[in-house]
Order: C-alpha cells, then structure tokens, then sequence
C-alpha cells in the first residue's frame, strides 16, 4: 500500500474548472475527477498555516487553544504513527515556515525531508540583494518580508529555479524511484499558489499580463479599486495555472505507471483566499467566508468509486483517513473520522464543522447556515495560548507573558499531559465586522448578513457546544461572551 498527498497552500476553489471556474486554466485539476472524489463541503478547521498542518498531524482542532506555533511534544503525529508501523514517510517541500521557530516539528516526524528555499519571506539571502521598485501599488504589501523576497528573487532566473518547480521535480524523481515498491507515503507540498504570486511569464500570458508585475502581493485588508482587484485576480490566476502544470507532470507518473491500482492520491490545501470578495484581501483579519474557509479536496482510494461526495468533511479527517487506510490500530483520540466510508458511499461523518482562528472568529457550520462568533469587548480579552513549546512563527514569547504562565492539568485537548496556560494579547479583533450568520441555499455568496434578522440562539448554541466538547479553556468562553 502507497500514499502521495500533494497539497497546495492558499487554494482556493473558486479559481478551479472544478468548481465552476469558466476562465482559469486548470485541465489537471479538472482532470483529477477521472480518479477522484471530489468534496462539495470540505471546511478548514484551525487557520492559518501552520495551525492547519498541526490538524494535518493530530487530527484535532487546535484553535481555540493555540495560534501559530509547532507541533507540541503532547501531540499525536498521524505521520509519526505511520513511520513506527513500517511505512516509510518522506516530505518535499518548500514551505519556510516548517523551518522556523513556530514550526520547527513538524518536518521531522517524517523517516526523511527535502526543503527548498526562497518563498515569500524566507529569510534566505541577503537583504541588500534585491530593488524594490520605486512605484507599487497602494494595496500592495509592505514590510521586512517584501524586502526579502526581492532579495529572493535574485536567485530565480529561469523556471528551473522556482522552489515550487524544485519541489515538484524532486516528486517525480521519488515516484520514479519507488513505484515498484511497497509501504511509503509521500507529501509532495508546495507553498504557491500562496501570496506573493510570483510566476514565470508564460503563465501570466495566458490572462494578458505585461512582463513586470504591477500588483501581485496584497495586504490583508480593505480593497476597494475595480481595476487593482482585477489585476490582482489575474496575478493569481496565473500560479494556479503554474500549479496545474506540475501538478500534471505527477497524474502523467501515475497514469504511466497505473499507481491508481494501488496507490490512495489526496490533493488538498489548507484555506483559501479573499481577492477582492466582500471588498478584502488576503485572510486572517477579517470574517472567515466561504473564499477562506470552503475548501477543494479531491481524494482517490483504490477499488473505490469516484465521484462527487457532499458529506460535510474537514482537514481533521485527513490524519484519520491515513491511519484507517494503512490499517494501522491506533489507540489515539481523533476529532476528526475517516474518509474512506466517504468515498465508499458519502456517509454522513458529522452534523456540524467547526472552523476559526486563534483569538479571532469562532466558527461553526452544518453545511447550510454558517455562523461566526467573535470576541464581545474591545480589548478582545482575555486570551490564552495552550502550550509547550511557548514560540510564534519567528521567535519566543516575550518574558512579560512567560512569567504570567501557568501549569495546567491536561485534558483531551493536551491528551491529558499537564501545559502552560499564558495570556497574551491578539492581533485580530472581530468587534468591527461583528458576528456574521448566512443561509447558504439562499445566499452562496454570503452577502446577506442574518445576524441582526433571525433569532441566533440557536447558533451560539452550537459554539458552546463546541467550546465544551473540545475542552476549550475558560478564557475562551469568556472572550466569546458564551459561557458554559
């Protein structure tokens, strides 16, 4: 038995023929439902980043605890589970954040690694190396991480040099090497089509694009230019055509071959992005829409039907899914389940889909109506990290909050290993855009807010619910304005 996830950071459906895209070009993406299911209501869970890898691995929500940061020494590995059983596990990727202090554990779990440099802001090459151009757009990123990709991007000359292209070259080297043999998993994944949406010009032709990029790396706010958002839409377009492109060089390796016979295929991501829906773009600072959090997922089990699945599904099922699929008896507490009854006849896994960010919108779905709960005072207080390992994406916690810490008893959040508790401030706050209810059926687009409408009893209910069953600590109840 095999197994090859190919995952994508910053998918979003919307731009896939899959999903009724008419105008980006993605044959391999449509061409993967020849040999997959493909899920009509498949949720993120904890956002962004790195806290969807952490469910990728555990198979648990994370956060209600935690924001960014690595995979803690009291969690269950889903990839470390399949290494101890004899299936060999290898990861290609170029993703800088696994190699920072909020993500320096999840690499290694895996019998063996490759990492590319060079994406977004990795701290790679010299600052001094690279120009940024003197005329930007206004809704264009600023910041250290701008100044480093530019310095970055004095290593990419040709195509070749891409890191995604590495990342995907090295993929097929793998399959090549391996076909024959037996019991190994392989992530292949690749940080594009993630912002800053750089892309050889072959790709930007295809959408009319001049040579010199004017706007392809966003803030994360308010847009509102008709013009720049259509630029932008075309910048991104044309990485995910880049995206298909490799990604069929892989189906061309499985279909030499024919691996579909004998090897489980999952193509993923971890959330979405907004390009200019809702007049936002970017993630993280605003309402969680469908653009964010409704994700593709297209997942192929040999001797199983492909097709579509509308089961409400999420990120937490993919660990699960690997463990049942590898036939693996483990003892560990999911909150995710299985998707192979799924694929086997779309059965029905839960009634509702939680979703959110640390310190910011708490989210619940059943796959109709969409609720967003966010904090009730200003100060968006109080608020903790759960934790071990108390480091964010590029550094420690500050000593002011180390010495607040606290040594708490475990529950199934930690499985039941005693962590520290320790308040911190966020660098999101809900109260200006409010809690958000949509009836999906009625408002796909979800602009027809209900909040102020209908009767949301109901829907805080299901956030209470979510809070206890997931032992949600006491701040966050409070923060929320729920309690239990």
């Amino acid at each position: 038995m095999r197994a090859i996830t190919i995952m994508f950071d910053t998918l979003s459906r919307k731009y896939l023929e899959n999903y009724g895209c008419d105008w980006v070009h993605t044959p391999n993406f449509k061409r993967l439902e020849k040999h997959c299911c493909k899920f009509e209501n498949f949720y993120a869970g904890s956002m962004p980043c790195i806290p969807a890898r952490r469910e990728l691995h555990t198979g648990k929500y994370n956060y209600m605890h935690r924001s960014w940061g690595p995979l803690e020494p009291f969690d269950f590995s889903c990839i470390e589970e399949l290494k101890n059983n004899g299936i060999y596990c290898h990861l290609i990727t170029d993703h800088s954040h696994y190699f920072e202090d909020g993500g320096a554990t999840y690499h290694n779990r895996f019998n063996t690694w490759e990492g590319f440099r060079g994406q977004e802001g990795d701290r790679w090459m010299p600052q001094s190396y690279g120009n940024i151009p003197n005329e930007r757009n206004k809704y264009a990123k600023t910041g250290i991480s701008v100044i480093q990709n530019f310095a970055n991007k004095t290593k990419v000359i040709n195509e070749e040099d891409y890191s995604s292209v590495k990342v995907f070259n090295s993929g097929i080297e793998f399959i090549e090497k391996h076909m024959d043999k037996d019991d190994w998993f392989l992530q292949i994944e690749i940080f594009d089509p993630h912002e800053p949406f750089n892309v050889p010009d072959r790709f930007r032709k295809l959408y009319g694009l001049h040579k010199d990029p004017t706007f392809n790396w966003p803030i994360y706010g308010w847009i509102d230019d008709a013009e720049s958002i259509d630029i932008l839409r075309k910048e991104y377009a044309s990485l995910i055509s880049m995206c298909d492109y490799y990604l069929g060089k892989v189906l061309d390796l499985l279909d030499k071959y024919d691996m579909w016979k004998d090897t489980m295929v999952m193509v993923n991501t971890d959330h979405g992005f907004l390009l200019g829906e809702h007049n936002f773009s970017g993630k993280n600072f605003g309402p969680l829409y469908n653009e964010i959090s409704l994700i593709p997922f297209f997942i192929h089990v040999p001797d199983m039907e492909n097709g579509i699945r509308n089961s409400l599904s999420q990120t937490i099922d993919i660990a699960p899914t690997l463990i049942d699929y590898f036939n693996i008896d483990s003892k560990m507490d999911f909150d995710g389940k299985s998707l192979l009854k799924v694929v086997k006849n779309d059965k029905k896994i839960r009634d509702l889909a939680y979703f959110g960010i640390h310190g910011s919108y708490n989210c619940a779905t059943d796959g109709r109506m969409v609720y967003m709960h966010g904090n009730i005072n200003s100060a968006n207080q109080p608020l903790v990290e759960c934790t071990l390992i108390p480091t964010r994406m590029r550094g420690f916690f500050n000593k002011k909050e180390l010495k607040s810490a606290e040594l708490c008893k475990g529950d199934s959040y930690s499985n039941f290993i005693p962590y520290l508790k320790i308040p911190v401030k966020s660098v999101y706050n809900t109260i200006k855009t409010g809690n958000q209810l949509f009836d999906l059926k009625e408002d796909p687009a979800q602009n027809n807010n209900l909040i102020n409408k209908i009767d949301s009893t109901k829907y805080k209910d299901w956030i209470i619910r979510g809070l206890k069953k997931y032992n949600a600590p006491i701040e966050e109840f409070e923060r929320l304005g729920l309690y239990k």
